[in-house]
């Protein structure tokens, strides 16, 4: 384990929570808020701190597999650490527990929440949460990797551990202009976002705070009724958007770069249109009862189902009062995710095509053994690498759900409230089902509970393995 390029790496970690902690504070001054100067506390201390770890390069810059996990994972629990003080030395969560729990949610993209009332926040606690949500959707490595080009080719290790998917590559040659196409994109999305909403008249500050939050598919609003109570227009865009974001960044930057052959050959993005206008055709037909609702209806069910599959978590309606069709629907795209290579969570809709391939292919030999057939996706053959990661990882997901599914059912609440609490956050989507639906909270939930859900959080947003790496003993071990 070469210890000293993880340690060097999380003191880049501290160095850029601090200066995250710029813009917050910015928003403080504009509102005139005195939390401002707790932002501008941690921002120094974070400076100061990250110095000190970064200040001596590493001789040995090797980064490989199992430093890669490793330098993720730690990555990610000390950015949630970080993200947590200012809410309690804001004084807006007091309770250590609960602050790490939002901070985890926001960083996670989760969006699960423990407030009541988020509007009685300062603005600046609520630009914090929203921009949490924005960090983390791309992912913060991915960020200093592309301004920071000091690891070279070790640095495809860490960007591996850190995206979705069940196989990450370059767009072009060079891991740093990859990681700069990424964020490019992902800042060009979330502005032209911003300027629609702006468009609509949404108001400066609703306007950037959800655009955040919608482009990180995390969903922390910056109201208590999510995005209820905004006008169709606003509703409509945000829709677009979710769906926009939960398309493989892969596919934008093969149309910029006028490949549109190869784009649409993709064939996880094919099945992703096809899943998402068949569900919204599906609970459009079911909650219409009356032929005059059609078009709120198809509007709430297109909402709901781009914020589920995307697993970002806003709301228009509560749809735990919809037929039990709809929900179960829902409670299924809650699992299945939408494309590897964006910022959403969930199993990904690229592994239930290998699923099903696998499965297919495993019928086939059994009529005909000695027939040698071989998985493609996108008119390529699928490596045995990626065939194995992708059951591993299944393995994995069911293990920790099943565990924490355990754990969780012992605050005794009811099954829908236990299951889709445990799903909500092992996906990384928020709202649930029962008291953890699009009208309620986590506020409930013990703190065993909640430390459990935390950790779903996390290993759901870095697909598992980085977080188990973290329990297993020989990952410490020297070699």
């Amino acid at each position: 384990m070469n210890y000293s390029i993880i340690i060097y790496i999380l003191g880049h970690i501290f160095n850029f929570s601090a200066v995250f902690m710029i813009l917050p504070c910015i928003t403080a001054v504009i509102y005139q808020e005195p939390a401002g100067l707790w932002f501008l506390v941690c921002g120094l201390v974070l400076a100061f701190v990250g110095v000190l770890l970064s200040k001596k390069k590493p001789e040995n810059k090797k980064i490989y597999a199992k430093e890669g996990m490793v330098i993720v994972a730690l990555s990610w629990l000390f950015i949630s650490l970080i993200g947590a003080l200012p809410y309690m030395l804001t004084g807006s969560i007091p309770s250590f527990t609960n602050a790490l729990f939002e901070s985890v949610s926001g960083f996670s993209t989760t969006g699960a929440s423990i407030l009541n009332d988020v509007e009685s926040l300062p603005r600046s606690v609520l630009f914090w949460r929203c921009f949490t949500n924005w960090i983390g959707g791309m992912g913060v490595l991915v960020f200093i990797m592309a301004l920071l080009p000091y690891l070279g080719a070790s640095n495809m290790y860490l960007m591996r551990a850190e995206s979705t998917g069940p196989s990450v590559g370059k767009l072009v040659p060079k891991v740093q202009k990859t990681a700069a196409w990424l964020y490019a994109m992902y800042m060009g999305l979330t502005i032209l976002q911003i300027i629609l909403l702006l468009f609509g008249g949404m108001p400066v500050f609703d306007a950037v705070c959800d655009s955040l939050a919608t482009a990180g598919t995390g969903g922390f609003a910056v109201k208590s009724d999510s995005i209820t109570g905004y006008n169709t227009y606003i509703q409509v865009v945000i829709t677009i958007f979710m769906f926009l974001f939960g398309i493989n960044f892969k596919f934008y930057f093969l149309l910029i770069g006028k490949k549109f052959k190869d784009a649409f050959k993709m064939e996880e993005v094919r099945w992703y249109f096809i899943i998402y206008i068949a569900a919204v055709a599906l609970i459009t037909l079911d909650i219409t009862k009356d032929i005059g609702n059609l078009a709120v209806n198809l509007k709430d069910a297109a909402f709901q189902v781009s914020t589920i599959i995307t697993t970002t978590g806003f709301a228009t309606a509560d749809y735990c009062t919809w037929p039990l069709f709809s929900q179960t629907l829902l409670l299924m795209l809650m699992f299945l995710g939408a494309c590897a290579g964006s910022t959403s969570g969930g199993i990904k809709v690229s592994r239930f095509i290998l699923y099903i391939k696998m499965m297919k292919k495993e019928l086939a030999f059994q009529l005909h053994p000695h027939s040698i057939k071989k998985i493609k996706m996108d008119e390529r053959t699928v490596e045995h690498e990626i065939l194995r990661s992708a059951n591993g990882f299944l393995l994995v997901y069911l293990l920790i759900g099943i565990v924490s599914l355990i754990l969780v059912s012992l605050d005794n609440f009811d099954f829908a409230t236990s299951f889709s609490a445990v799903a909500a956050c092992l996906n990384d989507i928020g709202p649930g089902l029962g008291m953890v639906g699009p009208t309620g909270n986590y506020a409930e939930f013990s703190i065993l509970s909640k430390y459990v859900l935390m950790f779903d959080m996390l290993a759901g947003r870095l697909e598992m393995i980085p977080m188990m790496l973290l329990l297993t003993p020989a990952t410490w071990r020297r070699q």
